[in-house]
């Protein structure tokens, strides 16, 4: 069997590329060890958030967040999108501060963001810690079910036709001009685009991705305890760590009435059980910014992981890094998409649309030079 391209991996990034290659004409194989929407993208938030850590993270995702708002109205109710915005919270006056000199970049570069006051806080959210000081509201920011819209993408999207899933279907290798799989098996494709996470580096030995674990916990039906998706200002800091354990506040209103709670991050660890102390540090963690928590009924715990790259930016483009067996002359042949870590939700539709610019030389909003996996080199595959 032939196509035009074969996606591997079948989470949000690989739907969305997968889409975005079938919406330019291309016949696509997607071929994933699993199902559809697994992995990482069944494990996270499905938070779609504005991040500006960076001036490059920060144009990935308002260009996605953008792309998102246009795509929600065709998405289904159990997609679950809601355009609930985010509200960062403020503990003490310093990260009042904070929230002021964030709350001014957006709105300098369009994005609409205003401050709250205690007494708006309080009036937003009545069941925070009324010892918070005030917040940052980004109105646009939304959720969703990122597993339904995975696989609404390959089945449902306009150009979904052109599109041919093989779950259960394990890659072993990869090369220019196609795949083989487990069972020994080939598929041809002028491209093959890598897009399963962490996994990646059983395929590409040398991508610098390393794994960051992270727990979170579904309670009961409470519908109207929460309205929006709410972080602490601590998060980035928290979301930046680079060794050790760290737990940081963040909270997401399901459309169910169920609350979601997060957030934590672990490296050195790819066991998946749940960890009852850092579990616990979490909870305990969220409990002084929602007093009320430990009074309501878990249902479940869970963790996943997230790929992180050595300087928090996806890759990219053109998997340049790799042996010269997996380039032709331009560069292409073979393709990358993964190392997304937290983000991979939001951006997975702008990275669509900058990987597909690159496979087909189309010009791009977003310039893909800080994403490019050709900025490591070999001496950065341990990650």
């Amino acid at each position: 069997m032939s196509a035009d391209a074969i996606v591997v991996g079948a989470g949000i990034v690989g739907a969305a590329c997968a889409a975005e290659l079938a919406a330019h004409g291309l016949t696509v194989d997607v071929l994933d060890a699993g199902g559809i929407g697994g992995g990482t993208t069944a494990a996270g938030m499905g938070h779609l958030v504005v991040m500006n850590d960076s001036p490059a993270e920060f144009a990935l995702a308002r260009y996605s967040r953008e792309l998102w708002l246009e795509l929600a109205p065709q998405l289904r109710a159990s997609d679950a999108f809601a355009r609930c915005g985010t509200l960062w919270v403020a503990e003490d006056d310093d990260e009042l501060a904070a929230a002021r000199d964030m709350c001014g970049a957006f709105r300098s570069d369009g994005v609409r963001a205003r401050m709250l006051d205690a007494a708006a806080l309080r009036e937003s959210e009545p069941a925070l810690s009324h010892a918070m000081q005030g917040g940052l509201l980004v109105e646009d920011d939304g959720i969703v079910y990122a597993p339904g819209v995975a696989q609404w993408l390959l089945a449902r999207s306009p150009h979904a036709a052109r599109i041919r899933v093989s779950t259960g279907c394990a890659v072993r290798a990869v090369r220019r001009g196609g795949v083989t799989l487990a069972n020994g098996d080939e598929r041809a494709a002028a491209h093959v685009v890598v897009a399963n996470g962490l996994a990646a580096r059983d395929l590409l030995p040398g991508v610098p991705l390393a794994a960051k674990k992270g727990h979170l916990l579904v309670t009961d039906r409470y519908p109207g305890m929460i309205r929006h998706q709410l972080l602490e200002l601590g998060y980035i800091k928290s979301a930046h760590h680079a060794t050790g354990t760290s737990v940081a506040f963040n909270a997401q209103p399901r459309p169910t009435g169920q609350l979601l709670i997060g957030s934590s991050r672990q490296f050195d660890t790819l066991d998946p059980a749940v960890e009852m102390d850092v579990l616990a540090a979490m909870l305990a963690r969220a409990a002084r910014y929602l007093p009320g928590l430990p009074a309501l009924n878990a249902i479940r715990a869970w963790t996943g992981f997230r790929a992180a790259s050595p300087d928090g930016l996806p890759l990219i483009g053109a998997a340049a890094h790799a042996s010269d067996e997996h380039r032709d002359d331009n560069g292409g042949g073979l393709w990358l998409a993964a190392g997304h870590e937290g983000l991979g939700v939001t951006t997975s539709l702008a990275t669509a649309k900058l990987l597909a610019a690159q496979i087909l030389k189309l010009d791009c909003v977003l310039s893909g030079d800080a994403f490019t996996p050709a900025r490591f080199s070999m001496e950065h595959a341990d990650g």
